[in-house]
């Protein structure tokens, strides 16, 4: 079964479609965006000194690709039915990944406003929980597939040696907000974007929180290119989109005057039109921070 990625041709809509999957009782979610296709499992072969969460390899069209197994990702029993198992081929951060989970029912188009942020109350900081979707009476959880990969391996996150390459510029007067509903990404870039000498960081956790800071901004009669210099904004988030907040940004005739960076798991060729669309300035695919900070130099400088 293949899903075709012809949804939204208009982008910055604030809208997403999203395949539910279950394992055991409980519904999940997948941007289709990042969806390649979805198959029957096929055999998997083994790999010694595995992660516990890989169950191998697969061999699919001449690729070779990993498997990772969602419900022991999750703290969660086999499946009881292993005659409906699908596999999801999944692409995001230039990584070509399988997921293995117990069935895939539907897909739904919601907007992204329709997405709550997990309460603090029962996730903890490792949480692979980005959203919450009430949908016809049920709960569907937006699961943090980056997070799940990176936990498998470290080395595929943001690299702050990458940074410390490009050695020492001045760069502590130049303020920069970034939009990133990752608890663990904001860290990272935090860290990184603190290494390269950028100081002064304003995060928030979605584009509509960094909307509203930027039109008080406005609405309080200051010059906001001596307020904010650039704006970083990854694409999924609860709330509002890094699309659809850079499609506001640059259709507001003081924000525009801004540069907007897309720094995104989900910039691929096939997706780079989206953005152009909406008028980012550039976008960078995760996690290459290196390239992210050079295009800050160019944009601020």
């Amino acid at each position: 079964m293949e899903y075709k990625k012809g949804i939204l041709l208009e982008s910055g809509t604030n809208e997403l479609e999203i395949v539910e999957f279950g394992i055991g009782r409980n519904k999940f979610g997948i941007n289709v965006i990042k969806v390649k296709e979805i198959i029957k499992p096929a055999p998997v072969n083994p790999v010694p000194h595995a992660h516990k969460h890989v169950e191998g390899i697969i061999e699919l069209r001449g690729e070779i690709l990993p498997v990772v197994d969602v419900a022991q990702t999750l703290g969660f029993p086999p499946s009881e039915h292993p005659e409906q198992d699908k596999f999801i081929v999944a692409e995001f951060n230039k990584q070509k990944i399988v997921f293995h989970v117990h069935n895939v029912t539907q897909i739904h188009r919601i907007s992204w406003d329709q997405i709550e942020k997990p309460s603090e109350m029962y996730q903890g900081a490792n949480s692979q929980i980005i959203g919450v979707i009430k949908l016809n009476g049920e709960m569907i959880l937006l699961l943090d597939f980056e997070k799940i990969v990176l936990d498998i391996n470290p080395e595929l996150g943001i690299n702050v040696q990458q940074v410390k390459k490009l050695g020492k510029r001045e760069r502590s007067n130049k303020r920069l907000l970034v939009a990133e509903d990752s608890p663990m990404l904001r860290k990272l870039l935090q860290d990184t974007l603190t290494e390269a000498g950028f100081e002064m960081i304003e995060f928030f956790e979605n584009g509509r929180d960094a909307l509203q800071y930027l039109d008080k901004l406005v609405q309080s009669g200051k010059d906001i290119t001596k307020e904010i210099q650039l704006i970083i904004t990854d694409i999924e988030m609860p709330q509002m989109d890094g699309h659809h907040l850079t499609k506001r940004i640059k259709t507001h005739p003081e924000l525009s005057k801004v540069p907007v960076i897309i720094f995104s798991s989900l910039i691929t060729e096939d997706l780079r039109y989206k953005g152009q669309m909406v008028g980012a300035d550039a976008q960078v695919s995760k996690p290459d921070i290196a390239e992210l900070v050079l295009l800050i130099d160019q944009y601020v400088l």
